[in-house]
């Protein structure tokens, strides 16, 4: 049934390897519902859709059906930190306490900016967990951030906060700008660019939204005898394995650990690291727009784009423990996330989803799908980053 998926959208000639690709994704790759979207230019080359947006009703994925993209939210809040920099509202290298003097506590006085976007401040779990319902109410978990001990020397170390990056990187944009993140990118970066992506959903927009489906890897490395897990992983699967390490602390810093995504009050919450949802068009409209002008809108300057995507942080990441390059705020090209040149900057999400730009050869691009897909195994994004490689040769 998977092989018969039908594709719908448009690409541009010379594009064809993208439309190959998508479906081969579904043919082979597991993909249940998705869509991708590139833009050169400042234009769209590849706008396709297809599959199922809600497995359990079979309800077909539609051109304006929107998806959560877990971390790759994190670009779009990043956008909106860099846009009050722009403005000359937001200094990232001043200390985080003059805009939140509470971030003071606990040896914290001296954390810029830069390193709470970049990954650098050693805050990605707490002692305390907060309640979940407590850490969608925004204001108990930005108190116990703002109280809670740095887990490594400030600047010395990066360390991806996969969760309470949103947190803290949302209360400074909060307090400098007195809108919640969510709120201020619908004002100044989805309302003029005519985006279909959103931090915090509104309830007119829920029957769009896609029902994500969840699989487990093929192969479970944190059961397997070590011997037998290929070398390169084996310092990766013993912080796994390790119920203390930064690995499994960063995402649990809510009690419960486990969030339901597919859940409305999850949705309609405010978390800027996580559960932004949209359309892959949204996304690479608005990464677009920060290499060039889209219909006239032009988000960053050149000069801000370029410190906004300067390397911060590279080297071995105290919580992936693996590589990994950061800017302020976005991810940077490595050897297993490569986009489409060394430019480039973007950020992944959970399971699959992708969005990132390409300066150098005017390209931005988003992949968003509801089958989230665990462990090594998943090529979905990289197939289509290759054919987008190839469609530019």
């Amino acid at each position: 049934m998977v092989g018969m998926t039908t594709i719908d959208g448009e690409v541009e000639a010379g594009f064809e390897p993208v439309r190959e690709a998508f479906a081969a994704n579904f043919a082979r790759h597991g993909d249940i519902g998705a869509a991708v979207c590139v833009y050169r230019d400042g234009r769209p080359v590849v706008d396709l859709w297809g599959g199922i947006a809600d497995p359990d009703t079979d309800r077909p994925w539609a051109r304006d059906t929107l998806q959560l993209v877990y971390s790759a939210t994190k670009g779009a809040t990043a956008t909106a930190a860099h846009l009050l920099a722009e403005r000359g509202a937001l200094d990232l290298d001043a200390p985080v306490t003059e805009y939140w003097p509470e971030f003071a506590a606990n040896g914290k006085a001296e954390i810029p900016v830069r390193w709470l976007l970049s990954h650098q401040a050693g805050l990605v779990a707490l002692d305390q967990p907060v309640p979940l319902a407590e850490a969608l109410a925004w204001q108990p978990m930005v108190a116990a951030l703002a109280a809670q001990r740095p887990l490594w020397t400030p600047g010395t170390a990066h360390g991806y906060h996969g969760r309470t990056w949103g947190w803290l990187v949302g209360e400074v944009i909060r307090r400098v700008s007195g809108r919640t993140p969510g709120r201020f990118f619908a004002d100044e970066i989805a309302s003029p660019l005519g985006l279909d992506f959103f931090i915090g959903l509104p309830a007119s927009e829920r029957h769009r939204v896609s029902r994500m489906a969840y699989q487990q890897p093929e192969v479970d490395f944190t059961t397997v005898p070590p011997e037998s897990i290929p070398e390169e992983l084996r310092e990766m699967v013993a912080a796994w394995r390790d119920p203390n390490s930064f690995s499994n602390r960063a995402f649990q810093v809510t009690d419960p650990a486990e969030i339901d995504f597919n859940s409305p009050e999850v949705q309609a919450a405010e978390l800027p690291a996580s559960n932004g949802i949209g359309t892959a068009r949204g996304l690479a409209r608005m990464y677009a727009a920060l290499i060039g002008e889209v219909d006239g809108v032009r988000l960053l300057t050149p000069e801000t784009l370029a410190s906004a995507t300067k390397e911060q942080a590279s080297g071995t990441d105290q919580v992936m423990v693996m590589p990994s390059r950061l800017s302020s705020g976005y991810m940077l090209p490595t050897e297993t996330n490569p986009m489409t040149g060394p430019n480039s900057f973007g950020h992944a999400g959970r399971g699959g989803s992708l969005a990132f730009a390409d300066p150098e050869h005017g390209i931005a691009f988003c992949y968003a799908m509801n089958h989230i897909i665990g462990g090594l195994d998943d090529v979905r994004a990289e197939s289509l980053v290759d054919a987008v490689r190839r469609s530019l040769a």
